[in-house]
């Protein structure tokens, strides 16, 4: 680490709140003055009347080394010989007004005592010698956004203990949790809060050494190694960080220096009475450069590779968490915290220019727009956020007995209305499995097998989703009970219990293909890399949609059951012409399904369907999602429509068009959209070869009816601009023909369709259905190709 020596310039940029590595500046430093060597300590308190530095190296007496006030009026300094490294130290600080002095401990200090005690620990820096070059060289050459995140989020008290009941240390932690990760297939850890802080119940977000890693699991080098290590397996590591608010402990931040100092002194502003803590000032410059020069600190001297931002609804708005009365409006009346915002935007700004490839992940629960847009689009600047509506969505969804989900569909399509308005990072966070809230497997209805199928299920569909993931330690392999922060995982499922097991392979095969495939997350942020094929079959409980990559010949197919029937002959359409096969089920007997499959190759036939020429059908698998790829997917021949965003995010209104548009046409029930009956390959065998010749497609799904009526020799100018009004006009001309003159060809038609309808009720009525269907067709292009001559 470098050491500023305290220049007037440094000084200065600290006061302006651009000095960005004022901790080089401020706290204890090992340096050498007048060719002697020892500790410089530094620390900012204007409404001090006096500080002394206090220890064990001077029988913690407030008399013996007195601090100097340098000339800016507002940082003091001494220099002590003979410090040794891990000494105990606070600084004593005498109020304006005289009496007992306050003992803090150092906001800038590097290393803390272990609780419950609270001094600051006298730490070298400089130490360490990093080994993750390739790494960096690799960040350097590639952007977050085009490549696979997959983080396991831990809290590294908890994940494990050791045989006596007692943390891992962070050594420890780097031989058995980086082995566990990489050996998962994922792609980062989250670790909750690392600063120090003094309550183990507040999992870290209530801090009172925000450069100080915590001593709870070893010394500030050993967290570097775990850092080092997480980098030579492949694995990016990301902090949860809490600018937001610090704790009201007396060694802490609070009133530092006899007054307020790096909280407001507007008790409205100061107070969160929610949580019990005190919120930053962000106006005043000497915390923005505390803030952004520890922002900083943990990328630089801990090569961190990301920050997950706290609770950013707490800095944005004035009134969150508060009653009426508790706060007041900002200089325009409303509720935004102006200063926070001004904030938010430096910090961001500051971050990317000195860490282009850095994460940063904004933990934001309101609709707030453009927080992971850049600031010179008008944006907050972090480059992702938690998508917490998906979560909470998704969450109360699948809490849902599946009889009841038919009702609530829209809480699992409603997400891709907004899915590309942000960067998105889907999160299955520790927020959700306490407090009541259940484990992830206890909140899945059914009974045992149906929980484990249910949870199954629900990681296929959110692996599919577009976006970023995360993950709280403990789901992978379904706890049952609420995390505990002061307990291991229970481990011993895992081991003892076989269902546990396998939903641990399930979820180990889940990530490795995700992180195999590009169409899962290369194009996560924008249409170009979603496709709907169904969003609308509520009856069924079923959404279908595609995923693309760059190439959007690359693509996967995602179909999900969220109930537990098995559905047979399901057809759906698919974007291309070609075999189709199966390649990941989470029905699999080795992950504890029932082991329903499509075994063999899937043949697309000539059949519109969902508003695509060609479609398939397969057997959908209970309580599952199953993955499909086109067999020798090279890109050859594949066409996707060109669907426009509007279509795609309005599909909701415009499918449901489509379908009913479709089940006119073929007079096939309406609660059967998923299972046509065999009837429809017979009823449509004669639009086979002119619907082959189109090489053009809609995206609109009003026109759908028109589709497959257009003959090889159309002169389409004025027969497409009358679609609409033509295709209601020429159906009552067609039913009336029909109804006097059947062809010959239609009779063949609709015998041969007869015959190859054994197991369909209804025979009559569908026979003359396809008798008319057929008639109508044909009398339909005929008028086409009138129109066109015309």
């Amino acid at each position: 680490m470098k050491t500023s020596d305290l220049s007037e310039f440094d000084r200065y940029l600290f006061h302006q709140g651009t000095n960005y590595h004022a901790y080089e500046m401020l706290g204890a430093h090992f340096v050498e003055e007048n060719g002697k060597k020892g500790v410089r300590f530094a620390v900012w308190a204007p409404h001090a009347k006096s500080i002394t530095v206090v220890g064990d190296f001077n029988n913690w007496d407030d008399r013996v080394n007195p601090m100097t006030r340098l000339d800016d009026g507002e940082i003091w300094s001494v220099f002590l010989e003979n410090i040794p490294e891990g000494a105990l130290y606070k600084y004593a600080i005498e109020p304006q007004w005289g009496g007992p002095r306050i003992l803090k401990a150092d906001p800038y200090g590097f290393y803390a005592e272990k609780k419950p005690n609270t001094a600051s620990r006298v730490y070298d820096m400089s130490h360490y010698e990093w080994k993750d070059n390739a790494w960096a060289e690799q960040k350097r050459r590639e952007s977050s956004y085009e490549r696979p995140m997959l983080t396991y989020e831990v809290h590294a008290g908890s994940w494990r203990r050791n045989a006596d009941g007692e943390y891992l240390s962070y050594r420890e932690l780097a031989d058995q949790l980086i082995d566990y990760v990489r050996d998962m297939n994922y792609t980062h850890i989250e670790f909750m809060p690392l600063c120090e802080h003094p309550f183990d119940g507040s999992w870290g977000y209530q801090a009172t050494g925000y450069y100080a890693v915590t001593s709870r699991y070893g010394t500030p080098d050993d967290f570097r190694y775990l850092v080092d290590r997480a980098h030579a397996n492949g694995i990016g590591v990301i902090m949860d960080w809490v600018p937001g608010h610090f704790c009201k402990d007396e060694q802490g931040l609070r009133h530092f220096d006899g007054q307020t100092l790096y909280e407001s002194d507007n008790e409205t502003r100061a107070e969160n009475w929610e949580w019990g803590t005190t919120n930053f000032d962000y106006g005043r410059t000497e915390v923005q450069s505390f803030l952004i020069s520890n922002a900083i600190f943990w990328f630089e001297e801990f090569h961190i590779d990301g920050l997950r931002i706290d609770a950013v609804a707490n800095m944005l708005y004035l009134n969150y968490g508060r009653k009426d009365g508790e706060w007041q409006p900002n200089k325009y009346g409303d509720t935004g915290n102006l200063e926070a915002m001004d904030f938010l935007k430096k910090l961001n700004e500051a971050i990317f220019q000195y860490h282009p490839q850095a994460l940063m992940i904004a933990e934001e629960s309101t609709a707030w727009p453009l927080i992971s847009k850049p600031v010179y689009m008008g944006g907050m600047g972090f480059n992702y956020k938690w998508n917490m509506g998906w979560m909470n969505d998704m969450l109360k969804y699948m809490s849902l007995d599946p009889i009841y989900r038919k009702w609530n569909h829209d809480k699992v399509t409603f997400s891709f209305m907004y899915a590309f308005s942000e960067n998105f990072v889907l999160p299955l966070s520790h927020d959700e499995v306490v407090h009541g809230k259940c484990s992830l497997i206890s909140k899945m209805p059914g009974d045992y097998w149906q929980k484990f199928a249910g949870l199954r299920s629900f990681f296929g569909y959110w692996m599919a989703h577009p976006g970023k993931k995360l993950l709280f330690m403990g789901g992978e392999f379904g706890q049952f009970i609420e995390w505990n922060y002061d307990d291991s995982l229970d481990w011993h499922l895992v081991e003892q219990y076989e269902m546990h097991t396998k939903m641990k392979e399930y979820s180990k095969a889940l990530n490795k293909f995700y992180c195999d495939h590009k169409a899962f997350w290369q194009v996560d942020f924008d249409w170009n890399g979603f496709q709907w094929i169904d969003c609308n079959d509520n009856e069924n409980s079923i959404v279908s949609f595609i995923r693309k990559a760059d190439d959007s010949n690359d693509f996967i197919i995602a179909i999900c059951n969220f109930t537990p029937e098995v559905r047979h002959n399901y057809r759906i359409g698919v974007p291309s012409k070609g075999n189709y096969v199966e390649v990941f089920n989470s029905d699999d007997e080795a992950f504890g399904g029932s082991g329903v499959k499509n075994a063999n190759e899937i043949a697309s036939v000539d059949i519109p369907w969902h508003n695509r020429e060609q479609s398939i059908t397969l057997t959908i698998p209970p309580l599952a999602t199953i993955y499909l790829r086109l067999n020798g997917q090279t890109g050859a021949g594949t066409s996707f429509p060109e669907a426009s965003a509007e279509v795609d995010a309005r599909g909701h209104e415009e499918k449901e068009s489509a379908d009913k548009a479709e089940a006119a046409e073929v007079k096939a029930p309406a609660k059967r959209r998923g299972r046509p009956k065999k009837t429809e390959a017979e009823k449509t065998e004669t639009a086979k070869k002119t619907a082959a010749k189109k090489t053009t497609r809609k995206t609109t799904a009003k026109v759908t009816t028109a589709k497959v009526e257009k003959p090889k020799e159309e002169k389409p100018k004025k027969a497409v601009a009358k679609k609409a009004s033509t295709a209601k006009t020429a159906t009552k001309a067609v039913t009336k023909k029909a109804a006097t003159k059947k062809t010959t060809a239609a009779k063949k038609e609709s015998e041969a369709a007869a015959d190859k309808k054994a197991t369909t009720p209804k025979k009559a009525t569908k026979k003359s259905a396809a008798v008319t269907t057929a008639a109508r067709k044909k009398t339909v292009k005929k008028k086409a190709v009138a129109a066109g001559d015309k």
